[in-house]
């Protein structure tokens, strides 16, 4: 029978990816020459985990270059040899080169091995450079210079294949080491009627000619310690085996047990190692990927679903009823309750996709030392409110933002050592990454007390590119701001850390996608925050439905400022055809929603309308409405993947009453009205000399 293991890669590749990052993490608190045996251990045992899983799984290009790596580790694991910086540096690239084999295989591709192959002979270089010999080293070098004749004895228990192990793989990998005979014993298989498909009944002798140390055999065997017989004895030369009926297999041989067939020699076959090939038999919309969730959420679920189907046998029984004053009484109670249970169900499966941001968070221990070395900074990262939950596909998103954002703090915030102690400062600089809910959303902050952004140097660089005239007076905010328009850069050179000048806006435009927003404040000489607001999910959105004609929009609740009815008399014309409301002490630009989306018969008189005043990027406007109607939680409905991009929509949802009705995109409305930098300086200066005259 022969055992599907592609069934098992996800798995794999999960807890490998796992391996990778706790093995990145405990490599960043190595401290050369004072590192701790456990630490060490845990880092060899994530290699250990990920090399016995590729060679099960036939990925010779992970097995082969992990096992390397796994050599120096365990010869600074027995104290053979003391970790310097140097190790650590390798160690770490090398997770990055097993992450990229990996994703590589995930994703059924042929894996570039150069990285690979370079890590590799780095490492071989260093062990060949090992100093110092017990008796053990000695008799290995000696059975390296000449080869020798090992007989191996392996009878696997019942078992083994229940484990998930394959004996080809591992005949496959004696067959790399040397000559090898095979001989397959089969006496033990029982009858027809008593044969069980998922046993293994098979037992084999090897004589492997190698000049291979012994500890290179029990390696391949390691994984099966437990569930098989293994016997290695050295003797003169190849011999027949005593006294057991058996095969001598002297090309290949089909194990009953297993699909594949036997290599016979160091030229046989290794292992299939392209996943393709192996996965070809799986449907394609199997390839997903998946989440870990705790018993206590599946729980959770298990009995809302419970009460749900009690309600729902209540509301049954009520309406094999006679329609009386009490049946209806009854329906309305059963009503609600339905809608309290359904409300609980839908906050249970939305906990389903929520994680801690510690998700995140964990990769920027190792970019901040990376980059900080890359520029010769003293840098102390601290990671506050890591346990902060945000639905996973927000979080797969947010990442690439936060990257950028921490490497700009890095590069432009913090000052070099020298500069910090003239300027009275600790050399160490800080960089803070800090979480927490607030309302419905999750506010993400990254800060640092570096130098703080350089107004004077942003506006002449702003007017030098033409984004802002000369003549304009900016506050210090709105200074600020200009750093995340497109094409903006202080960078005076282009560096592979920033200063291409095409990432702020990008940053910005991303977390914008994901109905958020970012900001930034600064003080000279103190340091910087960049604060991100973004929803907890992307699957709900909290909404007010709004009356346009005889449409009905949703407004995001987290853009709405507030709801007002429009004093005329504080309503002024700026330009041609935009008018701006006083209130307090803004200016905020008047935007008619029936004319940007050209509808008819909406009321168009502004003492007779409702507006909406919304934020985004820092900027207010209003939306003109002609009724505010109920608010509600919506189920988004991607117009992209149903239909097609709509400018200034960012989504649909469909009612109570089945109609769909489209959700706005503040910031994609206002680039469609054709509004230039709403709640700019000049625009309140238009406005107040209009009201003057």
């Amino acid at each position: 029978m022969s055992i599907d293991l592609s069934q098992f890669f996800e798995v794999f590749f999960e807890e490998s990816f796992e391996g990778l990052d706790a093995m990145e993490a405990e490599l960043l608190n190595l401290e050369p020459g004072t590192e701790d045996s456990e630490t060490i251990n845990t880092i060899f045992r994530a290699a250990h985990s990920i090399k016995g899983g590729s060679g099960t799984f036939g990925f010779t290009s992970v097995s082969d270059f992990t096992h390397v790596l796994e050599t120096l580790l365990d010869q600074i694991r027995d104290g053979q040899r003391q970790l310097t910086a140097e190790h650590v540096n390798l160690l770490l690239k090398s997770v990055d080169c097993l992450r990229a084999l990996l994703s590589a295989l995930q994703a059924e591709q042929a894996p570039d091995l150069s990285d690979a192959n370079d890590l590799r002979q780095k490492f071989e270089v260093i062990l060949g450079m090992s100093e110092g010999s017990d008796s053990q080293d000695i008799q290995e070098t000696v059975q390296v210079e000449s080869e020798s004749t090992f007989q191996i004895d392996f009878k696997p228990h019942p078992h083994l294949f229940k484990t998930g192990n394959e004996p080809l793989y591992m005949i496959s990998e004696l067959a790399e080491l040397g000559e090898l005979e095979t001989n397959v014993f089969y006496d033990a298989i029982p009858d027809f009627e008593s044969l069980s498909p998922d046993e293994c009944f098979l037992s084999w002798r090897f004589f492997l000619t190698t000049a291979r140390p012994e500890s290179a055999i029990k390696e391949i065997f390691e994984w099966v310690e437990d569930d098989a017989h293994i016997e290695i004895t050295v003797c003169g030369g190849l011999f027949e085996s005593e006294g057991r009926s058996g095969i001598n297999i002297t090309e290949e041989s089909s194990s009953a047990n297993t699909a594949a067939s036997v290599p016979s020699s160091s030229s046989a076959p290794k292992a299939a190692t392209s996943v393709k090939k192996v996965e070809s038999k799986k449907p394609a919309e199997q390839s997903t990927t998946s989440i870990r969730v705790g018993i206590d959420k599946v729980d959770s679920l298990i009995n809302m679903v419970g009460e749900l189907v009690i309600t729902q046998a209540m509301l049954s029984q009520i309406g094999e009823q006679e329609i009386t004053e009490t049946t209806i009484t009854s329906l309305q109670e059963g009503l609600a309750q339905l809608a309290h249970n359904t409300r609980d169900l839908q906050e249970n499966v939305m906990r389903i996709r929520m994680l801690p941001i510690s998700f995140v968070f964990s990769r920027f221990p190792r970019l901040v030392r990376d980059i900080s070395q890359k520029l010769n900074k003293q840098v102390e990262l601290k990671l506050v409110g890591e346990q902060t939950e945000l639905d996973k596909t927000v979080m797969e998103k947010i990442s690439d933002p936060m990257v950028h954002l921490v490497r700009n703090s890095l590069d432009h915030g913090l000052e070099t050592p020298e500069e910090r102690v003239a300027a009275g400062k600790d050399p160490v600089g800080i960089v803070t990454l800090n979480a927490f809910h607030q309302g419905g959303n999750i506010v993400i902050e990254i800060m640092d007390d570096g130098q703080g952004l350089n107004t004077q140097r942003i506006k002449e660089k702003a007017i030098a590119n033409g984004l802002v005239q000369p003549g304009d007076e900016l506050t210090a905010d709105e200074i600020n701001e200009l750093i995340f328009m497109p094409g903006f850069s202080t960078a005076d050179e282009v560096s592979d850390i920033s200063g291409r000048g095409v990432g702020m806006d990008v940053v910005r435009r991303n977390i914008q996608a994901l109905n958020g927003s970012v900001e930034v404040s600064s003080a000279p000489g103190v340091g910087s925050t960049f604060t991100i607001r973004l929803p907890l999910t992307l699957a709900i959105l909290d909404g007010q439905l709004v009356k346009v004609a005889q449409h009905t929009y949703i407004i995001p609740l987290i853009s709405i400022v507030e709801s007002l009815q429009i004093d005329i008399t504080k309503v002024s014309r700026v330009g041609k055809d935009l008018d701006v409301l006083r209130l307090r002490d803004e200016y905020i630009p008047i935007l008619r929603l029936y004319d940007i989306f050209t509808h008819q018969g909406a009321i168009e008189e502004l003492d007779k309308t409702l507006l909406v005043v919304v934020e985004s990027d820092n900027h207010k406007v209003g939306l003109l409405v002609d009724d505010l109607l109920a608010q509600q939680q919506v189920v988004i409905k991607s117009l992209e993947a149903n239909y097609q991009k709509v400018d200034g929509i960012s989504g649909a949802t469909i009612l109570g009453d089945g109609r769909v009705s489209l959700i706005i995109d503040i910031s994609g409305l206002i680039k469609l009205s054709g509004l230039k930098r709403p709640g700019s300086q000049e625009l309140l200066v238009e406005a107040k000399a209009i009201e003057v005259a």
